[in-house]
């Protein structure tokens, strides 16, 4: 009875100013917390005595009255302080681990976009990480760790969402960074040692091999553990002849070392359980059947505690398009890893550059039985890009022009096939049909791997050439724009479910 009282006493007092959120709306010992929207910002609606409102930064609103109580309303901007008082009201805004359940990871390169993910997984059985963006993609836009995980929670608590999620500190590649998230209140850590992982091990020559492998101060203990052992996986035998153990260990060795130093120190910092994912992923060599079997049980040998690794499995994962390779041998090749997977501790394999994989998402489900883990990020900001095309086609011809004249320059950090001389020419396209553009793998990838620059472009008088008109269309079509990320996230997860 005091939700609807209380809501119908706020819209009659406020709604000239503010439209409500009424997913949000919460009750906690007699105070009430709901966001709001006025022509250009949310806020965070705080409804209780002076005692509650004074711990909230914010402007004085007014007074309500609810029943015989007369209750103070304050204005509260969206700061991480705000919300680290309002996790002391509902304690349900932390993120939590996920261990071995199914999982699916969901970037928000804008930081608007977390109501719409928490809708796509309404009546899936996968545990979302609903913070996750890499070092990289913060550095390309400008964002923190801390605000990527903030903006998830607010997101979470416009959304009314009180289930458990993850957030995922993705690709870090250095301690400080993973000290930075582990104080900023994120569970999963996703190691990326690819630059520590040597790719150009055969361009050496043998005796130059040899010399290399000499030098190893572990490589006695490394040849006891594995030298003339026979593993017998899947009615499959798998052994380590010298010359394979030789590369494999100079390929991984390093890379593993650093792995086992993240490793320990989460354990020893962080003082609690977390979800420790490995990546090899963005590796130039597909993971070999032995490279999965020295990479997990050497990691078992030091004792790292990981729920996932994600390996570069056969095919092309290029960014924001369907995978590129015959899937029937993806199919083949996977069942082997998920069989050693569950022989070597039952963690779970992990597909990085998941978005839009919709080809093998059945196969990826159905050989993992299940015990997957899911990343995406850029094609989230897509349906950004999309909403823009639909709703401010200008807009959406300035970005795709800037994004031609920055692609070179940009895609040198991806590995993509991107051929932009088959994109239509942009003065060939009506203004109605300029979000087809979002609907074929080179305008995608041309749009996807300059996100950065465009995110960060800025004028000779330092004001933002995109930025701040993206936000502005997504915040004027903020239900459309919650609707399609919705439908599309939501087209990834139903395959991974069926």
């Amino acid at each position: 009875m005091n939700r609807k009282i209380l809501l119908d006493s706020f819209l009659r007092a406020y709604a000239s100013r503010f439209s409500i959120y009424p997913s949000s709306f919460k009750e906690k010992k007699g105070s009430f917390f709901l966001i709001v929207k006025d022509e250009k910002c949310k806020y965070l609606a705080v409804v209780g005595n002076s005692e509650v409102c004074n711990k909230f930064e914010g402007d004085p609103l007014g007074k309500l009255k609810l029943n015989r109580r007369i209750l103070l309303v304050k204005l509260a901007p969206l700061t991480h302080h705000n919300l680290s008082i309002l996790q002391d009201f509902f304690s349900y805004l932390k993120p939590s681990i996920c261990n071995k359940k199914a999982s699916f990871g969901t970037g928000d390169r804008l930081g608007v976009t977390t109501p719409a993910h928490v809708r796509a997984f309404e009546g899936k059985n996968i545990f979302p990480v609903l913070a996750q963006q890499s070092i990289r993609e913060n550095e390309r836009t400008g964002r923190s760790l801390r605000g990527v995980l903030d903006d998830a929670l607010w997101g979470c608590f416009e959304a009314g969402y009180d289930g458990p999620f993850g957030a995922d500190a993705d690709h870090v590649k250095e301690i400080q960074n993973l000290k930075e998230a582990v104080d900023c209140g994120y569970t999963m850590f996703t190691v990326d040692s690819s630059d520590l992982v040597k790719n150009d091990i055969d361009r050496l020559s043998e005796n130059e091999k040899r010399n290399l492998y000499e030098t190893l101060p572990e490589k006695k203990r490394l040849e006891k553990d594995y030298l003339g052992k026979t593993y017998s996986i899947g009615g499959k035998k798998f052994y380590f002849d010298e010359k394979s153990f030789r590369d494999i260990v100079l390929i991984y060795y390093d890379a593993l070392k650093h792995i086992v130093k993240s490793y320990k120190f989460l354990k020893d910092y962080k003082k609690g359980k977390f979800d420790f994912e490995v990546s090899f992923d963005e590796t130039l060599l597909p993971t070999s059947y032995l490279a999965h079997i020295f990479i997990a049980e050497e990691l078992h040998r030091q004792d790292v505690d990981f729920q996932n690794l994600a390996l570069h499995f056969c095919g092309d994962w290029q960014k924001g398009i369907d995978y590129i390779g015959d899937v029937e041998n993806f199919s083949r090749e996977l069942s082997v890893h998920a069989r050693f997977a569950k022989e070597f501790g039952g963690y779970k394999l992990s597909l990085h550059s998941g978005s839009d994989k919709f080809s093998v998402y059945p196969v990826f489900a159905k050989e993992t039985d299940g015990h997957f883990h899911i990343k995406t990020a850029g094609t989230s900001y897509l349906e950004a890009i999309r909403i823009i095309a639909r709703r401010a086609p200008s807009l959406y011809r300035e970005i795709h022009q800037f994004a031609l004249e920055r692609f070179e320059k940009d895609r040198t950090s991806y590995h993509v096939t991107t051929d932009i001389s088959r994109i239509t020419n942009l003065n060939e396209v009506t203004d109605d049909k300029l979000e087809s553009f979002l609907n074929f793998p080179d305008s995608r990838q041309l749009l996807h791997i300059t996100f950065g620059s465009v995110l960060t472009a800025k004028d000779s008088k330092g004001e933002f050439l995109f930025r701040d008109r993206i936000y502005r269309i997504l915040f004027e079509n903020e239900d459309e724009y919650y609707r399609e990320v919705s439908r599309h996230i939501g087209k990834h997860l139903e395959l991974l479910t069926h």
